[in-house]
């Protein structure tokens, strides 16, 4: 059965015989009366009405991507949406898969990092970002396979034009097998949430339908991506393949079946820690102070050094910090007292990773503002 929450209005699925149910966005305790008709949801609303992008961002594209079929995953909360705390949401997620073999050490940090960027720096309130970490006391929001999909589905549910969503990820990423045809290296690429070896991992498909294909007419969402694999994680059909002179050309990754994997007329770009075929560090190889992901440090270090200008200017600096460990602190700044925990350190070396830059339309890098 399906509710909404008393205070936000959030839609939940309640458990079968359940008398209450706790909303993990807001925290408010929904005692259930069946009887009440107040507490159950409206059918599902229709689909975002189509947008077409300006005619020199079609790049082959029909002028309007094709009507929003309903999502294949069952997960997806139906009816309104949950109070908006503004024009800016995010949802940040570090798992450090504590005490398993697989165990992370920077992956919280990178979490707890990201957030201080994103409320200092570029003003999100923090009553829209939504933590998942098993720091957490509340276990709605540990970054289980369940909880994670919820945040996506939170996170673009009501976006309206000008919104500005963010999802930074740290941690687990791998591969599987892809059987329809619809990826160039033959793999899906996945995000592992920390009960991924009970409940299965989230594949690149389902990111792609729930944060991608319903964003709308000038909303925009920049995915924030530290973990192996990770390239492509979020199926966007182009590629900016960047060499090691900064010269780019983009990849059309389009599926051959036709299968749309674009928005709904709004914005997506993707920062991710390394090809789909390579791996990505989390170490003290880029801070001798605390552990972090290489790429969420780059990232950080890039905009508080004022490198990040451009999206190019942006893929640049995080590269040139990955592969040369540049031991030049930043100086000041709103964001210092985060670098001050990630001090960099050391020269030669190198980790073999490269950050890449995925989107849904192709723009050129170097003349295109940054911003979140």
């Amino acid at each position: 059965m399906a509710v909404n929450c008393s205070n936000c209005h959030t839609s939940l699925q309640l458990p079968s015989e359940a008398q209450s149910i706790r909303c993990p966005i807001c925290h408010a305790n929904n005692p259930i009366d069946i009887a009440d008709p107040a507490l159950c949801l409206p059918p599902p609303s229709s689909s975002f009405s189509s947008s077409s992008s300006s005619d020199h961002h079609n790049h082959d594209y029909p002028h309007a991507p094709p009507a929003m079929a309903p999502s294949p995953y069952n997960h997806a909360p139906l009816g309104p949406p949950p109070s908006v705390h503004g024009r800016k949401r995010a949802v940040i997620c570090g798992i450090s898969y504590k005490n398993s073999r697989r165990e992370l050490k920077g992956c919280i940090n990178d979490a707890k990092y990201m957030k201080y960027l994103l409320v200092k720096r570029f003003n999100f309130p923090e009553s829209s970002i939504l933590m998942l970490t098993e720091e957490e006391d509340d276990p709605c929001r540990h970054p289980t396979k369940s909880n994670i999909r919820m945040a996506m589905c939170w996170l673009v549910q009501g976006c309206q034009a000008g919104d500005s969503l963010v999802f930074h990820y740290s941690g687990h990423g791998s591969q599987q097998r892809n059987y329809t045809g619809d990826e160039i290296d033959g793999y899906d690429e996945t995000l592992c949430p920390v009960d991924y070896e009970t409940q299965g991992m989230i594949v690149d498909d389902e990111i792609n339908a729930t944060i991608v294909r319903p964003l709308p007419l000038g909303v925009k969402l920049h995915a924030i991506i530290d973990a192996c694999h990770s390239g492509t994680v979020l199926d966007l059909p182009f590629l900016c393949r960047m060499d090691g002179g900064g010269s780019y050309t983009w990849e059309d990754h389009r599926p051959r079946s036709g299968m749309w994997k674009g928005t709904n007329g709004g914005e997506v770009i993707s920062f991710s820690s390394c090809d789909d075929s390579q791996t990505s560090a989390d170490s003290l190889d880029l801070s001798r102070i605390t552990s972090s992901g290489a790429m969420t440090y780059s990232f950080i270090q890039a905009i508080e050094r004022g490198t990040g200008t451009t999206y190019g200017a942006m893929l640049n600096a995080m590269r040139s910090t990955i592969h040369k460990r540049d031991d030049n602190q930043g100086g000041g700044g709103i964001v210092s007292s985060v670098l001050t925990m990630l001090l960099p350190g050391g020269n030669g070396g190198g980790l073999k990773q490269e950050p890449q830059l995925t989107a849904n339309e192709i723009f050129n890098v170097y003349s295109k503002p940054f911003s979140l």
